[in-house]
């Protein structure tokens, strides 16, 4: 089948984020074909094709920076967009009216289509009135305050860039449109989010979304620090909230990266049904293990250099080791993510007199190299938002001693020490249980690298898309976007796209794709013709 891949940000290349995850889902399921559909952060960003050229296609769309050229639209068309843009703004800002978010977003979508207008429009001062109008009327939501004129400049560009991907070419039923795609698979919410919600709405293609780390808790979290006035940040945050639960209420199947984000989906709507965790994984599962431990009884913490990951919990739990075992060391691994965090924490070693027992090394060659350095692996962080370095701390062999937040149950499970977050008695308790005792140690150690091979291998997430792509297509109409006229009526056809029609010229242009013809008995196009007169095309295609 043809799979349409639309994510955020990402490269295919691995060891790039979510890029490497891409890449290991397109050769495991080597049996489909892929296009990748990318929103970059701005344009000329480099994305390139993976080295094995699995892809039919990459197309990008820069979603910050200059917005695409395009003519503003007339009067009377202009007056359409405004109606549009009035309603979802309003879905926006007014209590009541949340359930017309989904409305106002597809007209704006099929408005675009129609004349390509929408950037133009958005970026108008019509679309700006239309947004101070509707934001300063009687019932909007000002509970962040009263928004201003530059409140008013600013979130309008902030909303063009979040719309932008409505008005992409990418909608339509022929090659490298999202209207010929078997489904579509989302990785990472959000904007990505959009094209698929176009594409279903038009074509009645399913789609698939994979979060690792769910988006609209990560907006949250990063709109705390954003450059903007607060009602300019409410503003943005109901947007991604609204295209958060209308992506999860359209979406056929939710595969969220942990229990701990799907109870999240849930609570912003998602169906249980309809969701189904599909643990990341990860090709650290053929590392081999860490060597022998180092002669000093250490303690590794590895992490960003922030307050969320509580260094300062690690360094007191530290002074109260150092008081029970004076021979214990505490390595630190990780760059500072906050200005002067890290002279505040050597600051806090040097008060609680373990200065010179706490090494600060930054940021390791390897991920591996950090955990080899400890005795023991600790983690502090008052909340364990993604599953990959608990699992790759386990993956080392190192018995693992954790705050008790976010995914650290759900990882660590019986395989290692859990304690309450802030509580440095607790901490330092279980630090030392394991330093004192090395066949617990050893034990916890193996079974915690067992439970991550098990858990976290490559191979069973690709077999679990396997599954969902292949219920999918089973369930869903074949051709979709020719069922969008007068044929809506007809029943759908599970499994009607014979092989046939995928035949395509594997001297010519390997790995195509292309389709031969547009249905069974209705009529062939030019390709069909030629490769029905090569001797050995049919035996070549299949």
């Amino acid at each position: 089948m043809r799979v349409a891949l639309l994510t955020e940000g990402a490269r295919p290349h691995p060891g790039h984020g979510v890029g490497g995850w891409c890449a290991r889902l397109v050769e495991g399921l080597a049996e489909h074909d892929f296009e990748l559909f990318v929103l970059a952060g701005a344009a000329g960003s480099g994305i390139a094709e993976s080295p094995r050229g699995r892809w039919l296609g990459v197309h990008e769309l820069a979603l910050w920076g200059r917005r695409p050229a395009g003519r503003l639209p007339g009067a009377l068309r202009g007056r359409q967009y405004a109606r549009a843009y009035e309603e979802l703004v309003r879905a926006l800002v007014m209590p009541g009216e949340r359930a017309s978010f989904g409305t106002g977003l597809y007209r704006l979508a099929a408005l675009a289509r129609e004349d390509g207008g929408l950037s133009a429009f958005l970026a108008s001062a019509a679309a700006r009135r239309t947004l101070e109008r509707v934001w300063r009327s009687p019932g909007a939501d000002t509970t962040a305050g009263q928004p201003l004129v530059r409140d008013v400049l600013v979130a309008a560009d902030l909303l063009e860039q979040c719309l932008r991907p409505l008005s992409a070419p990418w909608y339509g039923a022929g090659p490298g449109g999202l209207g010929s795609a078997d489904l579509c698979h989302v990785v990472g919410g959000g904007p990505a989010a959009l094209p698929a919600l176009v594409a279903k709405r038009l074509h009645g293609v399913p789609f698939v979304v994979t979060e690792h780390g769910l988006h609209l808790r990560e907006q949250y979290l990063g709109y705390r620090e954003a450059p903007y006035r607060w009602p300019v940040r409410a503003l943005l945050l109901s947007f991604f909230r609204s295209l958060t639960e209308e992506t999860y209420r359209q979406a056929a199947i939710l595969t969220p990266g942990s229990a701990h984000d799907q109870r999240w989906q849930r609570r912003c709507g998602a169906d249980p049904a309809r969701t189904r965790v599909v643990h990341e994984g990860t090709p650290a599962v053929a590392r081999a293990a860490a060597g022998p431990e180092p002669a000093a009884p250490t303690l590794a913490w590895a992490g960003a250099l922030e307050p969320g990951r509580d260094t300062e919990l690690m360094l007191h739990a530290f002074a109260r080791v150092r008081a029970e075992l004076p021979a214990a060391r505490l390595v630190v691994h990780g760059e500072e993510a906050v200005p002067g965090y890290r002279a505040h924490c050597e600051a806090v070693a040097d008060r609680l007199g373990v200065a010179g027992a706490v090494e600060f090394v930054g940021r390791p060659d390897s991920v591996a190299a950090a955990w080899e350095s400890g005795t023991v692996v600790v983690f502090s962080a008052l909340s364990q938002r993604g599953p990959r370095l608990l699992a790759d701390a386990m993956l080392s062999g190192r018995a693992v001693v954790s705050t008790d937040v976010g995914v650290a149950r759900e990882v660590v499970g019986p395989t290692g020490l859990l304690v309450p977050p802030r509580d440095p008695r607790a901490l330092a308790g279980a630090c030392l249980a394991l330093l004192r005792d090395p066949e617990r140690r050893a034990r916890l150690g193996l079974a915690g690298r067992l439970r991550a091979q098990e858990r976290f291998a490559v191979e069973p997430v690709i077999g679990a898309f396997r599954e969902i792509y292949l219920e999918l297509v089973s369930q869903w109409p074949a051709f979709p976007a020719a069922r969008s006229g007068g044929a809506a009526a007809e029943r759908p056809r599970p499994f009607a796209r014979p092989a046939e029609y995928w035949l395509a010229d594997r001297r010519d242009g390997a790995g195509t794709g292309q389709p031969v013809g547009e249905g069974q008995g209705e009529g062939v196009d030019e390709g069909a013709g030629e490769a029905s007169e090569r001797p050995g095309a049919l035996a070549e295609a299949l």
